[in-house]
């Protein structure tokens, strides 16, 4: 506790040194749209990256892991194609860490982090994707340990209808249907439901996954809802024995209902939410005797977040209070009550500067109330060039999985404690219409990390709080475009570098926490020459903590035919030999056909 008091007040010393300034900043086009205070790109004092649906319809990615792969100081650790079993990590934090939302829903498991990533939608029903690095936690409460990404559904601006057929290689077909209808300025319905299924790259790896998404507007009500069910094979997932043939069906369900109210000056955003998780794991696929574990989590909540625009700047302030439900065969009958609440303040009628301070107050019936303050401030040069910083103190509560999870080979720890860190960054960000650069330094200090540990290769592997972790490192990232012979052109080259420092542990093994990715690069490069071809290749080189590297190349290649598009996008062309996590193998090179139909 001593070292949040000091942070805070340190945050507080340093805001009021620079509230003599006074001036307006000129708003830009690019917009983050937070829980509460929704900032301009180019004005939030943090590291935060944009994939638009323009980026998303260039890029060879067919599914949302995919995409985010290219993406520094992101790294999705998949055992497997179209998303199977992916794990979310950001600038060297864990799976259990990173927060993922879905129009400003949280989407962590109280089971697992294992399943954030189970309800991800359909690219074709993605406005934006907003990925905070950093701390996110004063903005997003726990769970956002090293950041954030938030998926901005479609708007319902027209009518239109989409069928979309895809082929590619190891037997993948997919099919979708989708449809947009706007009945007037208020009111409209999105539904998409798609059908995917596969025969695997290698043994028992097979999937078949079927969901459903709908958004619609009611007069001042939006409501989304979305379902996913995977079944897949899950070959070497969680264990090394040949004798096994793991098996997992997931299914995932969202119910959200919003609206928002202008009273005077206050912008009120009112929300009720409701998330469902099942899972079913089988030891051995043609025996479900052997070993099965099944689970239920059910999470229901009420959130209202609402921003006050006055002369002294924006005013954001949020509660969040939810009751989660655990039915386990495994884990046990488990509930939890979370209150959480924020407030933040943005100063930016200052001379050149903003200064964003804020805490956020998280409250869990079986842990400790935890106050979690934050600091962000900035400097404009210019219009276009731009200074940040931003400090925060995180922490994340254990998982039932990290409590109480047993099995002959592991064992989980009912005594862990929260995990927590300290973050700083800062930066230098320059937006125009043409040419985006922003490199940022980043520093993290986290203690009582929980990671499952052992001593002897024999051992159990059991959760601790194993050790603290100093987390150093830099990011850049570079895009320009420009036009040749009247057609947009676009490059886009980004790096990270992570190095990870244990100051204290006694585990011999761990099996998360020590993998980071120490290089990566990425780079693509998307074309056009002639009216109806756009083609894209990307390049990624990753070096891990481990010292494994690999090299990746994708391309796409998509053509419009009047209100047909077909598109050929190729992955690992130079079949690669890799792996991301565990012991699972990722494809060589493979193929997707895709042929779509639209009417607007």
């Amino acid at each position: 506790m001593n070292n949040k008091f000091k942070l805070l007040a340190v945050l507080i010393t340093f805001s009021t040194s620079v509230f003599s300034q006074k001036d307006t900043v000129k708003l830009k086009e690019v917009v983050v749209k937070s829980n509460r205070i929704s900032l301009p790109i180019s004005e939030n004092s943090r590291t935060v990256t944009i994939i638009t649906a323009k980026d998303i319809a260039a890029n060879p990615a067919n599914n949302v892991t995919d995409l985010l792969q290219n993406v520094a100081g992101v790294d999705i650790r998949r055992r497997g194609v179209e998303g199977m079993q992916s794990d979310l990590y950001i600038r060297g934090g864990n799976f259990e860490q990173t927060l993922l939302l879905i129009d400003g829903v949280k989407m962590d498991d109280p089971q697992t982090g294992h399943h954030t990533m189970n309800a991800i939608i359909d690219l074709d029903n993605i406005e934006t994707i907003e990925i905070v690095k950093g701390p996110a936690a004063r903005v997003y409460g726990q769970n956002a340990m090293v950041g954030a990404i938030n998926i901005v559904t479609k708007k319902i601006n027209k009518d239109a209808l989409k069928v979309k057929v895809g082929y590619g290689s190891y037997e993948n077909q997919k099919i979708s249907i989708g449809f947009q209808e706007k009945f007037n300025d208020n009111n409209g319905v999105l539904a998409q439901i798609t059908k995917q299924k596969s025969d695997g790259y290698r043994s028992n790896s097979d999937f078949d996954n079927l969901s459903a998404f709908i958004k619609a507007n009611i007069s001042n009500y939006n409501l989304i809802a979305s379902f996913s069910n995977r079944e897949f094979g899950a070959e070497n997932f969680y264990t090394s024995n040949p004798a096994f043939t793991e098996y997992e069906e997931t299914q995932t369900s969202l119910l959200a209902l919003a609206t928002t109210y202008n009273v005077g000056s206050f912008k009120i955003k009112p929300r009720v939410y409701w998330r469902r998780n099942q899972d079913m794991f089988l030891l051995k696929r043609d025996d479900p005797s052997f070993y099965r574990n099944f689970h239920i989590s059910n999470k229901a909540g009420f959130e209202t977040n609402a921003v006050l625009n006055s002369s002294l700047g924006k005013t954001g302030i949020g509660v969040d209070v939810s009751k989660t439900y655990l039915s386990s065969n495994n884990l046990g009958d488990r509930d939890r009550f979370t209150f959480n609440s924020f407030l933040e303040h943005r100063f930016d009628n200052l001379e050149k500067f903003d200064v964003t301070l804020g805490v956020a107050i998280s409250s869990y019936s079986d842990f400790d109330t935890q106050f979690l303050p934050g600091l962000d401030i900035g400097y404009d040069i210019s219009d276009n060039l731009k200074i940040f910083g931003n400090i925060g103190y995180t922490y994340r509560v254990p998982t039932y999985t990290d409590l109480y999870y047993s099995d002959p080979g592991n064992e989980g720890n009912p005594e862990l404690e929260p995990e927590s860190a300290v973050s700083e960054e800062i930066g230098v960000k320059y937006y125009s219409d043409r040419f985006n650069f922003t490199v940022a330094l980043f520093n993290r200090d986290s203690e009582n990390l929980i990671d499952w540990t052992k001593q002897n290769a024999s051992d159990k592997w059991k959760t601790q709080n194993f050790s603290s972790v100093s987390t150093k490192g830099f990011e850049t990232s570079f895009a320009y475009n420009f036009k040749l012979k009247d057609f947009k052109q676009n490059i886009e080259l980004n790096y990270n570098f992570i190095d990870d420092v244990i100051n204290d542990t006694e585990a011999s093994f761990t099996r998360y926490s020590l993998n980071s990715m120490k290089h990566q690069l990425n780079s693509s490069i998307t074309t056009q020459f002639f009216k109806n071809l756009k083609q894209t290749i990307s390049y990624r080189f990753v070096e891990r903590t481990s010292g494994n590297t690999y090299n990746l190349v994708d391309a796409k290649i998509a053509a419009q035919i009047n209100k047909f598009e077909l598109s050929f996008s190729a992955n690992n062309i130079f079949n690669t030999d890799y792996v991301e996590v565990g012991l699972v193998p990722m494809p060589k090179g493979n193929v997707m056909f895709g042929l779509s139909y639209k009417v607007y």
